[in-house]
């Protein structure tokens, strides 16, 4: 079974319809539960379907730009075994070791990434654009600048050559974190106590809408992609009642333009005005 596991996600990156039909299959699934069981009535500037037109954009522009960092990805796991270099190497492990650890470090450069996005000045100019959705749904977690998916990438990488991680644990990892991001953004409204008990192990639903409450200090917390681990140990777990949550910023951006994709795209590149914004 395991060789099979492997087999199929050695060259998944050289499937892009496939890695395509994963991403679509999620999103879709969790767009329609997010009709049978909302989490909270969203209040779109026009409707849904615009809403996720806007973030679906940066999708698209988030796809070119990977499709040019999955070339350096492939040739630096490549790299790292010709040259037996990165920890899987180091260590000799076997197959489920080497996905295991592949996958942690592969994760802990999206809490890595993330906290830094949060505490320098100039790359936060990038990632608020995630934060300035004022509805959290299925399509947020697809709402990212160029700047800001370029920078994951690089920490991604980095990673990689830590690790060593070969193309089949890259692929096993990038296709837990599309299916965990659609999950964690999604407006689904789980029994409290299932999402208390996920979030000891993953990033539920719950714990990462706290991340995008819009004021400090939720904001910079629950930076995790997959797994909470990372959050719990490194002390940026936090916990707020759903019923308190209010999404978007409280400074740097007016919500009327939260679904302007010219405003979206420039706004890094302006001097940022810092001033709360009015409520």
């Amino acid at each position: 079974m395991w060789t099979d596991i492997i087999s199929y996600f050695q060259d998944l990156e050289q499937r892009p319809l496939e890695r395509l039909a994963i991403l679509v299959g999620g999103l879709l699934f969790f767009w329609i539960l997010e009709g049978a069981i909302p989490l909270r009535a969203l209040h779109y500037k026009k409707n849904k379907i615009r809403h996720a037109g806007v973030n679906f954009f940066f999708t698209v522009l988030h796809l070119i730009l990977h499709t040019g960092l999955a070339l350096l990805i492939i040739r630096l796991s490549d790299w790292c075994r010709d040259q037996q270099f990165g920890l899987v190497y180091w260590f000799g492990t076997g197959v489920l070791v080497t996905v295991l650890i592949g996958v942690l470090a592969l994760d802990f450069s999206s809490w890595l990434v993330h906290l830094v996005m949060h505490k320098n000045k100039f790359l936060w100019r990038f990632h608020l654009i995630h934060h300035s959705d004022t509805n959290v749904d299925v399509t947020t977690g697809l709402r990212h600048h160029p700047g800001d998916s370029l920078l994951r990438g690089i920490f991604f990488m980095l990673l990689i050559l830590v690790s060593g991680a070969p193309m089949y644990a890259v692929m096993i990892y990038q296709t837990l974190v599309v299916l965990a991001t659609a999950f964690t953004h999604a407006n689904i409204r789980l029994p409290v106590k299932l999402d208390r008990f996920l979030s000891y192990f993953l990033i539920s639903p719950n714990m990462h809408k706290v991340h995008h409450h819009w004021k400090q200090p939720y904001t910079d917390t629950n930076y995790g992609a997959v797994f909470s681990i990372w959050d719990r140990l490194l002390g940026t777990y936090s916990h707020l009642d759903v019923k308190e949550l209010r999404y978007g910023l409280d400074r740097y951006y007016p919500e009327e333009k939260d679904e302007d994709i010219m405003t979206l795209l420039t706004k890094p590149f302006k001097k940022q005005d810092d001033s709360p914004l009015n409520s």
